[in-house]
């Protein structure tokens, strides 16, 4: 089984360094292999220096693909899902929100025959690390999500999605931004994928921080979920 961790990022250069290395050192086991392709969202920081200067494994392929524009996270996945060679599809924040050493969870349910999709969700244990306004969006989207689709998700909106290559055949995303997220849930679920939730740890950082999501994001949500349903 081969692997590819698509990275899409902008302006990260405070983390994506880090980012890397922890993928980098990730412990697949036996029998699986792994790529990491980078999809620089047109950064103007010094994010496309940090990437470029990287210094991991001569062993791990590793794939970049610097954007002239700054496009959205919805472009950056889908060039990174475009560029990637793997039979296994897992989408990596470039903060330090979500922690690699999950992948074996994540991938556990894809191995074992029992899903086409996995999301890692922040919500199957308790937690107080994500504030209460944050929550109440996330839970409003996710339950329209299951009405809309008849899914029985928890966390649609987590950046943990990882899938079968063979999960995204007939599919087409069009979205550019953070929509991204809605919209690859809505198409996977209404293409009747069997998407299985994981628990995984959480550590949200503040605006101040770079973190990038906004309310009007929540709006597109909405409205990208009714399209999806009706397209």
């Amino acid at each position: 089984m081969r692997l590819s961790v698509i990275i899409p990022v902008y302006n990260e250069e405070q983390t994506i360094h880090e980012v890397l290395e922890r993928v980098a050192a990730v412990d697949l086991g036996g029998g699986i292999e792994m790529e990491i392709v980078i999809a620089n969202d047109g950064s103007t920081d010094g994010t496309r220096r940090a990437i470029d200067e990287r210094r991991l494994p001569a062993n791990l392929p590793v794939h970049v693909h610097h954007s002239p524009i700054n496009l959205g996270k919805g472009a950056a996945v889908r060039l990174g899902l475009a560029f990637a060679t793997g039979d296994v599809l897992l989408i990596q924040d470039a903060d330090l929100e979500l922690d690699p050493n999950e992948y074996t969870r994540l991938l556990a349910p894809l191995v074992a025959g029992r899903a086409d999709v996995v999301y890692g969700s922040r919500f199957l244990n308790p937690t107080s690390k994500v504030p209460l306004k944050a929550r109440t969006a996330n839970r409003f989207l996710t339950m329209l999500t299951n009405v809309l689709f008849g899914g029985r998700l928890t966390d649609m909106e987590t950046a943990y999605k990882v899938m079968k290559r063979e999960a995204l055949a007939g599919i087409r995303l069009r979205c550019v931004g953070f929509d991204i997220e809605p919209e690859l849930t809505a198409r996977l679920l209404r293409a009747g994928r069997r998407i299985v939730e994981v628990p995984i740890t959480y550590n949200p950082r503040r605006l101040d921080e770079g973190k990038k999501m906004r309310f009007i994001d929540g709006v597109d949500a909405i409205y990208t979920l009714f399209k999806c349903r009706v397209t």
